[in-house]
C-alpha cells in the first residue's frame, strides 16, 4: 500500500510557499479561503479595471470556485460544492497579475490562463 505525503501551506500563499509545488501534489491548505463564483469574478474584475479598491486582499489569496445548490428540505441552506472553473477564465488573468495565488475547482482551463499560470 502507498503511503501519500501531503505539503502543508497555508493561505495567503507566499511564492516560497508554493515554488516546489506541482501538478498531482497532496495538499493540506489551511488559512483564508475565499468563495467565488462567476459573477463575483465580474465584479472583482471590473473593480480591478476601474481602479476601484477591494474589501479584501488578492496578494496570495486562495479562491474556491463554487456554486450554491438548493436546500433540501428542513434546511436553512443548501450546500456549496466546486463549480466548473472555465467559468472564470475570462477573468482569472487579471486577479492572477493583482496578486491571486491559487485557484480551487473543476475541469479544465483555457491557454490564456495557463499562460497566465
Amino acid at each position: 500500500m502507498t503511503e501519500i505525503s501531503f505539503k502543508h501551506i497555508e493561505s495567503p500563499l507566499s511564492a516560497k510557499a508554493i515554488e516546489d509545488l506541482h501538478c498531482g501534489d497532496c495538499l493540506l491548505l489551511s488559512g483564508v479561503l475565499y468563495t467565488a463564483r462567476d459573477a463575483a469574478h465580474k465584479r472583482i474584475h471590473e473593480a480591478l479595471s476601474n481602479g476601484i479598491p477591494l474589501a479584501f486582499d488578492l496578494q496570495g489569496c486562495t479562491i474556491y470556485y463554487a456554486g450554491p445548490a438548493p436546500a433540501s428540505p428542513g434546511h436553512v441552506i443548501g450546500p456549496a460544492g466546486p463549480t466548473s472553473s472555465y467559468r472564470m477564465d475570462a477573468y482569472t488573468p487579471l486577479l492572477l497579475e493583482n496578486g491571486m495565488k491559487c485557484m480551487i475547482g473543476k475541469g479544465i482551463r483555457n491557454q490564456q490562463v495557463i499562460e497566465s499560470m
